[in-house]
């Protein structure tokens, strides 16, 4: 089975160490085309460019990344509790179209209510499901080309129709990740592919078979994918000691500030997330290989696989032999860690092609020595 492999856009920055360093890369667009640029020439199927306050707006982001690109999809976050149905089916449909059918939503109805506030929504972690659910149900139609009135306790629209049709029908390929069962609901009710943070396969395993059967009930079939960040090295023992200098610059109080700042949310994801950590350096590594340091200060997705390019690519197919055939990968700095998961990862992959001249001889001069090492072809003798 091919597997859909993603990444990512730090529209909030970079680094090479979490907490504070002297590299953090700030979030210019001109970085963001040259990531973008660079995932599309290695390889990678996708790119998903998060939403969040600290982030670059994704759908103009999204737009700055037309004219750089040909060939990768881009993810881009559908907010259903910060606007309407009908203005997002129209720029859903606008995007499409100048991406020439390479646009994939990732629904979020948003999971920090603080920061909703700050955007003018008031509305509680079932609400804001409520109010995904009847969003959906509109712009979908609307995409399909229907006309229609909508009366419902979070929409209410009338005569609403969407002029432009999008390059994809009925409409670009909705991916959603909740952990909650009013998340699971949602997804099986109405997304195309269903996302989970890098969670033991058990857990993932779980997530995967309750969202099939609800899924069921509504004469569906959903997708799965992963989101993770990757730490890959040539050997484990490097793969591990990159790990540790990745968090090497924290210190106890700011890893207290980050997870009483995340305990205050009511995303069921995020709880989970800090659960497998506890906020612990020492009990980090949460199932063979998978670390959740990065969680101790990143909201979001917060594990990582670890290791040498085989067990990375054994622990993929894992999660892959439950059902996972896409994954939504990243890693820090976010541009060199592109280059080199493509590089040692790819190979390894069902539907990935190697981007290395592996096994020859090269030293980047003119005169390479690949030369040297040709086989020589002899010409037939020519007799007078």
């Amino acid at each position: 089975m091919s597997l859909e492999i993603f990444w990512f856009l730090p529209t909030s920055g970079d680094t090479r160490y979490l907490g504070k360093s002297s590299s953090g890369r700030p979030a210019t667009n001109a970085y963001m085309r040259q990531i973008a640029v660079t995932a599309e020439s290695l390889g990678y199927d996708g790119l998903l460019i998060p939403t969040g306050s600290s982030c670059l707006d994704p759908w103009v982001t999204a737009a700055s990344l037309v004219p750089v690109t040909q060939r990768i999809k881009l993810l881009v976050a559908l907010r259903t509790s910060v606007s309407g149905p009908t203005v997002a089916a129209r720029q859903a449909a606008t995007l499409d179209q100048a991406l020439n059918g390479r646009l994939l939503l990732n629904v979020v109805p948003g999971g920090d209510a603080t920061e909703l506030a700050a955007e003018g929504v008031y509305l509680d972690h079932d609400q804001r499901y409520e109010a995904a659910d009847e969003f959906l149900t509109v712009w979908r139609q609307l995409l399909a080309g229907k006309t229609l009135d909508f009366q419902g306790k979070h929409v209410n629209v009338k005569q609403a129709s969407n002029v432009f049709a999008p390059v994809q029908t009925p409409y670009p390929p909705l991916y959603f990740g909740g952990s909650s069962a009013a998340g699971h609901e949602l997804a099986a009710k109405h997304v195309d592919a269903y996302l989970t943070w890098g969670e033991p396969p058990a857990a993932v395993a779980e997530k995967i078979a309750d969202v099939r059967e609800r899924a069921a009930k509504y004469g569906r079939t959903v997708r799965f994918g992963v989101r993770l960040h990757v730490i890959v090295r040539e050997t484990t023992e490097q793969a591990w000691a990159a790990a540790e200098r990745l968090i090497s610059h924290l210190d106890d109080d700011t890893i207290a500030s980050a997870q009483a700042n995340y305990a205050r949310m009511d995303s069921e994801g995020q709880r989970r997330m800090a659960a497998l950590h506890g906020g612990r350096r020492d009990q980090l590594e949460v199932s063979p290989n998978l670390w959740a340091g990065v969680g101790l200060v990143r909201g979001g997705a917060g594990t990582a696989l670890v290791g040498d390019p085989q067990t990375v690519a054994a622990r993929l197919q894992e999660y892959a032999e439950l059902g996972v055939d896409s994954f939504v990968l990243s890693g820090y700095p976010h541009l060199e860690e592109a280059i080199r998961f493509a590089e040692l990862v790819f190979p390894l992959l069902p539907g990935k092609k190697p981007v290395t001249l592996a096994d020859q001889v090269l030293t980047g001069g003119a005169f390479d020595a690949r030369a040297a090492v040709r086989p020589v072809v002899s010409e037939p003798e020519v007799l007078a």
